[in-house]
């Protein structure tokens, strides 16, 4: 019915010569884990770059909307609606904010560079016509900033986590306060 094979049989019940007596080989079992081990450091510094190049602002990318509250500069308080949009390119990002009550709204625009953690940029009030600088710090969607023109100065902290992001300024002038939560 076929070919048959003929198994040559061990006296003793080993078969020697064959591949099998070489599993129990010291030299073998240490190159194969060495090799294991470099093919393990390859991958892992071959996966590093990736996560180096990784955007710190990961994760902000797209349209995201929500509501809040504004201090204004005489204390008072006003309900807001936001949205939110941001256009993440590496460690760049472009953003706009705009928020609105019946009495208030503020149309805030940026754009901004991350290097090593460290955020600048430019920024634009469009209703009041105020444009400035900012400064921070962060990564991962988390940022402290200060955004700085003449006569005004906010800190910004803004905390991203999976699809909510809050948004929190502090300011010296013409406001002095908003605390927004979006989603996306």
């Amino acid at each position: 019915m076929g070919h048959q094979v003929a198994y040559p049989a061990a006296a003793d019940g080993k078969h020697h010569g064959t591949r099998f007596s070489r599993l129990d080989d010291p030299l073998l079992t240490i190159r194969r884990l060495l090799l294991a081990a470099a093919v393990f450091v390859v991958a892992a510094l071959s996966a590093s770059p990736s996560r180096a190049q990784s955007s710190p602002f990961a994760g902000m990318a797209g349209n995201w909307a929500g509501s809040g509250t504004v201090t204004l500069d005489d204390g008072s308080k006003e309900r807001i609606r936001c949205r939110a949009s941001y256009a993440v390119a590496r460690a760049n990002m472009t953003m706009t904010l705009t928020c609105a009550s019946d009495a208030y709204k503020f149309e805030l625009s940026a754009n901004v560079v991350d290097e090593a953690g460290a955020v600048t940029g430019t920024w634009t009030e469009a209703s009041r016509g105020v444009s400035g600088t900012l400064q921070g710090r962060g990564g991962g969607g988390n940022f402290e900033v200060v955004a700085s023109a003449a006569g005004f100065n906010a800190n910004i902290l803004l905390r991203t986590a999976g699809n909510k992001q809050s948004v929190n300024m502090r300011a010296d002038s013409q406001f002095r306060a908003a605390s927004i939560s979006l989603s996306k």
